[in-house]
């Protein structure tokens, strides 16, 4: 069973950082890409940022977002530093278990399995 399990998240003041965690479940899989997402209210998904079993990465965001993976638990992080009350949203961890990270019509060609999601909120 593919299982992906979100934590992290909550509320900083602007200028904090929050981390969210990935833990992937992925069986006899590995996963070919895995990236994060975010969802403003009333938007649709977008990526954010992706990291290839290369550990090569790819942003859409600025400077202030960093993907990194701890191989020995299979857990991906999104770093999220600076933090502006326009970043408030719901942050989605996705992973593809076949094709590596690409400009596709996002990072990801698939979603084979998601995560339940993390709120982050910026607050004064």
């Amino acid at each position: 069973q593919i299982q992906l399990v979100q934590s992290g998240g909550g509320s900083v003041q602007p200028g904090g950082s929050l981390r969210l965690s990935c833990a992937a479940s992925l069986g006899t899989h590995t996963a070919a890409c895995l990236g994060w997402f975010r969802q403003f209210e009333g938007k649709e998904r977008e990526d954010v940022a992706a990291m290839g079993e290369d550990g090569k990465t790819w942003y859409t965001a600025t400077g202030r977002f960093t993907i990194s993976k701890e191989h020995a638990n299979n857990t991906w992080y999104l770093q999220m530093n600076n933090l502006s009350p326009e970043d408030p949203a719901l942050y989605y961890c996705a992973v593809d278990l076949f094709f590596n990270c690409g400009r596709w019509s996002g990072f990801l060609r698939r979603k084979d399995a998601w995560g339940q999601g993390t709120l982050g909120t910026v607050s004064s």
